[in-house]
């Protein structure tokens, strides 16, 4: 778990179960935040992020879903219990979310159905908190309704599963697409700044600069 704080927008990470997803709470100097991909499945995990919020006294407002792929939703209901919330996601991921429960049993795990959205969200849309408004790209491929929100005067990204360290997101899944991701990445990603950060749903922070010249997905 670390912070970084970036302009006036503080992004806490936290690295969650078995896939070792990334769970981002961010916050400003308002107090008030969002969470993006609640992958919390253990009960130390689930008390871990309510009491990072508790302590830093945050007033949690929206959760958010990259993608509804199980171990980026799996702490959804906790959140929906705990805070009232329920998820905004794009509409063709709808049916990757509601497939929770059965795609947790294949991994060998027990998972409620998740809460239904609070509603749902697209590019041209603008995720608000705070004195914060984060733009939304929509980058399919990862899945359907695979979206990614940027910050474009903090330089940063919140990316889900999209683009790594030198990789990108598998496309072997249901509704999972290679041709789609990249032409996501190429004409989403990189036509932004070198200097834009990238924080993925798994792995460590990038930035656009280093993978347009080093990702060998992308040569």
């Amino acid at each position: 778990m670390h912070i970084n704080t970036v302009a006036m927008t503080t992004i806490q990470t936290f690295t969650f179960g078995p896939f070792q997803e990334n769970t981002y709470i961010l916050s400003d100097e308002t107090k008030q935040a969002i969470l993006i991909d609640a992958g919390c499945f253990e009960s130390s995990e689930q008390q871990a992020l309510a009491s990072y919020i508790k302590d830093n006294k945050l007033n949690l407002v929206k959760l958010i879903n990259t993608h509804g792929h199980v171990d980026h939703v799996i702490g959804n209901k906790f959140v929906y219990d705990t805070f009232g919330l329920s998820t905004y996601i794009h509409k063709l991921d709808l049916p990757v979310l509601e497939a929770l429960p059965r795609v947790a049993q294949m991994y060998g795990f027990h998972a409620e159905a998740p809460p239904a959205p609070a509603g749902f969200i697209d590019e041209g849309d603008q995720i608000v908190f705070g004195n914060t408004v984060l733009d939304i790209l929509f980058t399919p491929g990862h899945s359907p309704g695979s979206v990614c929100f940027y910050h474009k005067a903090e330089q940063y990204v919140i990316g889900g599963d999209v683009l790594f360290y030198g990789s990108i997101g598998r496309t072997d899944l249901p509704g999972g697409n290679h041709a789609a991701l990249i032409t996501s990445i190429k004409t989403k990603l990189l036509t932004l700044d070198d200097t834009v950060k990238v924080y993925s749903g798994h792995g460590p922070v990038t930035n656009i600069g280093f993978e347009r010249k080093n990702n060998p997905f992308l040569k």
